[in-house]
């Protein structure tokens, strides 16, 4: 970004004081313009990295609906069904911490095209008829277990096209957006093909899509270096990473809200069952959370600036789940989708995140630390609908959900807390800011 110079040279006279007469006083240096969405796309590299990401998220989110059909026709187990989509969380820990080091080691242009080609080599063996279930479901582990790296490696790489400034949060930005749109319409895209097509068709076209998407980033990204070439023991570079206390802190910022922001979207079904509403209501809360976060983030991208966005993090995490509060009084769905709404909408509080985590990490073990920045949201949303359904097997429903917006906000504070205090110093010598 460039900033306009308002300051007057000291050669320079204006006419009233050629004249003698008193200068008028000095106009104070105009602040720089925020950027917007708009300066973003203007990056030609970047537009590459999000064609990319659309094709990679098409492939993912059929993939998976086409999956799970698949093997519930092949086996009419409803277990094995829900167990194929369940895979898509739980081998995000395993690659998140094992496989990290892999973002910074390696040119991050390399590793996101070799992780597009294994994720099109793993649905093109699935569609093959000789593959058994079990090998179905290795399969589905594979690409789930690859999709942090190339998560990680992506969200570094964005600060090599963009900067750390405000145009990487505004890049992270639109591609949480395109995700959280995917809620909305993936898995509607992935039944209305399914309606023409065999699921092995479908899972044919999205290796098509992960083709495209190597092929893209290969041939419209700048060759970078690796970051970090240095290699430690499994797990080493991890710990070392989280000894840093103010960058633990801000992954837990990460992780912790996810855990209880899932709660009323895992019991969606249930609820309405109690509530006795109709699907159409269904259908509505489980919009809700996601139409709210994406509001959010497009106001905050688009109407304000980087200061005020980092000023609202703490406010808006501690916000997060107390709209859960309101299930106490068993709402109808319009409420309950009205609480879910608010709810999103305070997910604005990751633009500001975003530049601090950035900001913290060094660049060399970028790769890494947003690998596993990734890796524990995923696990925590999964950690969030297990334990969600585990209470309500004992509870109310509508009570689960209210204790939430209860014991979140106490954790919650609890990370602010400690967000706030590496804000003014980490360890004896290391003065860190927010801003």
């Amino acid at each position: 970004m460039s900033t306009e110079d308002t300051r007057t040279a000291p050669d320079e006279r204006t006419p009233s004081a050629s004249r003698g007469e008193p200068a008028p006083a000095a106009t104070a240096p105009r602040p720089a313009p925020t950027p917007g969405y708009r300066a973003v796309f203007a990056v030609r590299e970047f537009r590459v990295v999000f064609g990319a990401h659309l094709l990679s998220l098409l492939g993912v989110v059929v993939s998976e609906i086409a999956l799970t059909v698949l093997v519930y026709e092949l086996t009419r187990s409803p277990l094995l069904s829900a167990l194929t989509f369940a895979l898509g969380f739980l081998p995000y820990l395993v690659g998140g911490t094992l496989l990290a080091g892999v973002a910074d080691r390696h040119p991050p242009r390399r590793v996101l095209v070799v992780c597009d080609l294994v994720c099109a080599a793993c649905v093109a063996l699935m569609v093959l008829p000789a593959t058994p279930v079990a090998g179905l479901l290795v399969l589905r582990c594979v690409v789930a277990a690859v999709a942090p790296v190339f998560n990680g490696t992506r969200m570094a790489t964005l600060a090599d096209i963009l900067g750390e400034g405000d145009l990487f949060v505004l890049g992270r930005s639109l591609l949480r957006i395109v995700s959280q749109s995917a809620l909305l319409t993936g898995f509607a895209v992935g039944g209305l093909l399914l309606t023409v097509v065999a699921p092995r068709g479908a899972i044919a076209i999205t290796a098509a899509t992960f083709l495209a998407s190597a092929l893209l980033l290969r041939l419209g990204t700048r060759k970078r270096p690796a970051r970090g070439a240095v290699k430690t023991a499994v797990g080493g570079g991890n710990l070392a990473l989280l000894r840093d206390r103010r960058i633990r802190a801000l992954m837990l910022m990460f992780w912790v809200p996810p855990l209880f922001a899932v709660v009323p979207e895992a019991l969606a079904a249930p609820y309405a069952d109690q509530a006795g509403v109709s699907t159409a209501a269904l259908g509505l809360l489980m919009c809700a959370l996601p139409v709210g976060t994406i509001a959010g983030e497009l106001f905050a991208g688009s109407a304000l600036g980087p200061a005020t966005r980092s000023r609202l993090v703490h406010p808006l995490v501690l916000l997060g789940v107390l709209p859960y509060l309101l299930y106490l009084v068993q709402p109808g769905a319009a409420l309950a989708g009205f609480a879910l709404a608010v709810a999103g909408l305070t997910g604005a509080y990751t633009l500001g995140l975003d530049a601090w985590f950035v900001a913290a990490v060094p660049e060399d073990r970028r790769g890494r630390a947003m690998t596993l920045m990734t890796a524990g949201m995923m696990t925590a949303q999964g950690v969030g609908m297990a334990g969600a359904g585990l209470a309500a097997e004992f509870l109310p429903v509508h009570l689960v959900v209210a204790a939430t917006g209860v014991l979140g906000t106490l954790s919650l504070v609890a990370v602010v807390l400690e967000v706030r205090a590496t804000e003014v110093r980490d360890g004896a010598d290391r003065h860190v800011t927010s801003g």
